[in-house]
């Protein structure tokens, strides 16, 4: 069985496992606290990033990016029309330029400052850096945010899925940031009706299950996040 080293609120962890969701791989989540830097975790991954997919004996496959190609190649090619990358060159393009976008721009510009403010900190001793919030940096990131949302809003509005036709890589990745946002309550789902109708789609998939019951100790999550009829 794969071995999937993640922790539940990073969105580039919950790609990789709803990508395998999607599959249908059985796999086993072995949560990894990435600031502590565990001798044992940098043997599989010097960089000490998540997330860390690892088959059986085998090398380590690290990083969301090369973990995606890897179980497209070893796994999507047989699902037919549930594969999430498309067989036209320029479809393929697209839906790596968008996750391009969600797994570096979105992290960079938000993911980044809302997670590590708002839940890392809260888990980590203050010898490793927690502690309260920085709210300079939510202030920054909440700013980003509404533009990111603005522009999967143009996405949803002109095209089925974020990508083009039919549900890709593209639409997991930015599920997977979104819904940690909407975790923290960080939507204003009435100003992002477009956004709103595609999400709907996405977490009402038997693949995001597993992602609506991760919880964050004292803090509940938003009373949008479960709801499948926000």
């Amino acid at each position: 069985m794969l071995k999937l080293y993640h922790h539940p609120f990073s969105p580039a962890s919950r790609f990789t496992r709803l990508i395998l969701s999607e599959y249908g791989i059985p796999f086993e989540c072995i949560v990894e606290l990435p600031w502590v830097r565990r001798r044992e975790f940098l043997m599989l991954n010097p960089a000490g990033t998540l997330p860390v997919l690892l088959e059986n004996d085998g090398k380590p496959v690290c990083g969301a990016t090369t973990i995606m190609e890897y179980l497209d190649e070893t796994w999507g090619y047989s699902r037919a029309d549930r594969r999430l990358l498309p067989d036209h060159p320029r479809q393929r393009a697209e839906v790596r330029r968008l996750v391009d976008w969600f797994l570096h721009k979105f992290e960079d510009e938000v993911s980044r400052y809302l997670v590590y403010e708002r839940i890392y900190k809260q888990e980590m001793r203050h010898s490793d850096g927690g502690g309260a919030p920085n709210s300079e940096a939510l202030r920054a990131a909440r700013t980003n945010l509404r533009n990111h949302l603005r522009f999967m809003g143009y996405l949803a509005e002109t095209r089925r899925w974020l990508a083009g036709d039919t549900m890709s890589f593209a639409d997991l990745a930015a599920a997977a940031h979104i819904s940690c946002a909407d975790y923290l309550g960080e939507i204003l789902w009435q100003n992002a009706e477009s956004v709103r109708g595609w999400y709907a789609k996405i977490k009402s998939r038997p693949s995001f299950r597993p992602i609506l019951t991760d919880k964050v100790l004292g803090m509940p999550p938003s009373p949008t996040y479960a709801d499948l009829d926000f």
